[in-house]
C-alpha cells in the first residue's frame, strides 16, 4: 500500500474533498459539517453495509479492508459509499499543524518582489522560516502568470544530487526560463558545502530574484558580508508573537487565559502540535539543545559543551540582571564549571549570533551615549526558559520584560537598558523619528510597586512618551503623563 493508493482513492470520490493522511496501517476520517471537523468512529466493513453514518466517533480503517471492498464490490459501488459521505476528508499529516499567515513577514518579502538584493531568511530553528517561503512561492503562483519558479528544497532527498556547489549551480541553470521572471529558493541552503559560490555566481547573472533560509547556527547576521559578495537584504523571522498565538487559536474570547498560556508555552509553534505539557516541552527542548550541544559546537568546533550549556541556562535564570563575562565566569567557576571571561565572551557572542539570546546595551539617558561595562541578556523565545528550567526561580516580572523586549524586536525597533543617574529604565525604544520609554512590572496594583516603576520615568525630563506595561487587566489609563498599559493589550495592538 502506498500513496498512490490512497490518491485513486480520493480521485474517485471527488477532487475537491480530498487531502491524504498517511498513518502506519489506518487511515483516518473526519466528517466535516457546518465548517467543523466532527469526529467519527466505525469500522470499515460496517460504514460500507449500512446507509448511515455515526457521527462524532472516528473511523479507523486498515487498508486491507479498503482493498477488500474494492475487490469484491466494484470501484463505482464503493465510490457511491463515499459519496453518501458527502464532505469526507483524508487528512495529512501536516493538517494537524495548523498555519496562519503571517501577514508582517509575508508583506515585507512581497515589498521587496523584483529588487535586485539576494532575499535571506534567518531566524532560530523552527521559527518558521520554510513556511514563509512557501506562503511566498504561493502568493506568486496566485497573482502572476509569467514567472518561472525553481524550488530546492535540501532537507528533501530528492535533491541529494545536487548537495554540490557546482552541480546547485547547473541545476538551477538547466531550469532557468527564457522571457520569464525566474525566481530561485533554496531551502537549509547550508546542506550544500560552499553554496555561496554557486549563490554569488547565480546573482551576478541577474536573471534571478534569489531568496535562501538556511540553519540559524550555519546563516548567521554576522556570517553574511563575508558569505556573500553582492547586495543582500535580511528578513528575520521571530517566534510567534502574542497575536499570532491568538490567531493560531482563532480565539480572542478571554486573552487574559491566553496570555497565561502564551507565557509559559511560548512562540514555537511546532509545539502546539502535542497535547501534553511533556511532549510539548520535549520538543522545545529538543530544539534548543539541537542549537546549542550540535550546531553551535558543529560550526565553531568547540572542545567543551558543558560550559556552553551551562552558561546558557545561566543566562535563562538572569534574564533582566546586567551581566558581564568576568562576572558569569566567576560565577561558573565557583558552582564547578571552569571557565575564564574570554571563553565566556566568545561563547556568549556565538548564542547571540545563532538567535538564542538578544543582548541589549546600556544607554545613558542623560550623557546620551551607550555604556559598555555591562549588558543584558534576553532569550529568543520565554517557552525555552520554561521548558529548560521549569518552573525554577520562575518570576514573572522577569518573564515580562523578556516578552516585552522581544515584542519590541519584532516590531522593528533598537531597544536599550536606560540608565538616568543611578535609576534604570527597562527599555528605550527607538524606530526612525520615534522614541519611548517603558518600564515592565509583574503587578503594580501595590503603592510601593508602583511607586518604584514609575519614579525613574518621571525624573525624564524630554517630552517623548513614557509607559508602564504590567499584568494589570484593565483598560489603558494615564497617570502624570505615564500610559499604563495592560502586557496583553498591549502586545495586541500592532
Amino acid at each position: 500500500m502506498n500513496r498512490r493508493f490512497y490518491c485513486e482513492i480520493a480521485g474517485f470520490c471527488g477532487k475537491h474533498a480530498f487531502n491524504v493522511h498517511f498513518h502506519t496501517l489506518n487511515v483516518h476520517f473526519f466528517f466535516v459539517q457546518k465548517s467543523t471537523y466532527m469526529k467519527i468512529s466505525i469500522l470499515m466493513p460496517l460504514l460500507y453495509h449500512n446507509d448511515t453514518i455515526m457521527k462524532n466517533d472516528k473511523i479507523c480503517v486498515f487498508e486491507s479492508e479498503i482493498l477488500h471492498i474494492l475487490l469484491a464490490n466494484s470501484i463505482l459501488s464503493t465510490t457511491m459509499q463515499f459519496r453518501k459521505m458527502k464532505k469526507i476528508q483524508f487528512l495529512k499529516v501536516s493538517d494537524y499543524m495548523k498555519t496562519i499567515t503571517r501577514t508582517k513577514y509575508l508583506d515585507r518579502i512581497i515589498e521587496l518582489n523584483g529588487t535586485p538584493d539576494i532575499k535571506i531568511i534567518t531566524g532560530i530553528r523552527r521559527s518558521g522560516k520554510s513556511k514563509l517561503m512557501q506562503a511566498y512561492i504561493a502568493y506568486l503562483k496566485n497573482n502572476f502568470e509569467n514567472i518561472n519558479i525553481i524550488f530546492i528544497d535540501f532537507m528533501d532527498l530528492a535533491y541529494e544530487e545536487i548537495k554540490e556547489y557546482h552541480a546547485l549551480h547547473s541545476y538551477v541553470e538547466e531550469h532557468y526560463q527564457e522571457g520569464k521572471t525566474n525566481y530561485l529558493f533554496v531551502d537549509e541552503v547550508q546542506m550544500c558545502p560552499k553554496f555561496e559560490l554557486a549563490i554569488n555566481s547565480l546573482y551576478s547573472k541577474g536573471k534571478y530574484d534569489i531568496y535562501v533560509t538556511g540553519s540559524n547556527a550555519f546563516l548567521l547576521s554576522a556570517d553574511l558580508a563575508t558569505l556573500f559578495t553582492g547586495r543582500y537584504i535580511e528578513i528575520h523571522v521571530f517566534p510567534f508573537s502574542f497575536q499570532e498565538y491568538c490567531q493560531y487559536y482563532d480565539d480572542i474570547s478571554d486573552k487574559d487565559k491566553l496570555f497565561d498560556e502564551y507565557a509559559i508555552k511560548g512562540g514555537l509553534a511546532g509545539s502546539y502540535a502535542y497535547r501534553t505539557e511533556k511532549d510539548r516541552t520535549n520538543y522545545i527542548k529538543e530544539v534548543y539543545e539541537t542549537i546549542v550541544t550540535r550546531d553551535l559546537v558543529q560550526k565553531y568546533n568547540l572542545p567543551d559543551t558543558l560550559v556552553l550549556q551551562r552558561l546558557s541556562e545561566f543566562l535563562m535564570d538572569n534574564i533582566s540582571n546586567l551581566t558581564s563575562p568576568n562576572k558569569v565566569s566567576q560565577l561558573l567557576t565557583a558552582n564547578e564549571t571552569p571557565t575564564n571571561h574570554v571563553t565566556v565572551g566568545k561563547y556568549i557572542k556565538y548564542l547571540c549570533n545563532a538567535f538564542v539570546f538578544y543582548d541589549i546595551k546600556r544607554y545613558d539617558i542623560r550623557g546620551k551615549k551607550y555604556l559598555e561595562s555591562s549588558e543584558k541578556f534576553y532569550l529568543c523565545d520565554s517557552g525555552i526558559r520554561y521548558a529548560i528550567l521549569g518552573s525554577r526561580n520562575m518570576d514573572y516580572g522577569r518573564v515580562y520584560e523578556n516578552i516585552v523586549c522581544i515584542e519590541l524586536l519584532r516590531r522593528g525597533y533598537d531597544v536599550y537598558v536606560g540608565k538616568l543617574y543611578q535609576k534604570e529604565i527597562d527599555f528605550v525604544a527607538q524606530r526612525g523619528g520615534e522614541k519611548f520609554y517603558i518600564q515592565v512590572s509583574d503587578n503594580i496594583s501595590g503603592q510601593e510597586t508602583f511607586e518604584r516603576e514609575r519614579s525613574p520615568l518621571l525624573q525624564i525630563r524630554d517630552a517623548y512618551p513614557k509607559m508602564i506595561i504590567a499584568r494589570t487587566k484593565h483598560p489603558k489609563y494615564s497617570y502624570e503623563g505615564i500610559e499604563i498599559h495592560d502586557i496583553a493589550d498591549w502586545l495586541l495592538q500592532e
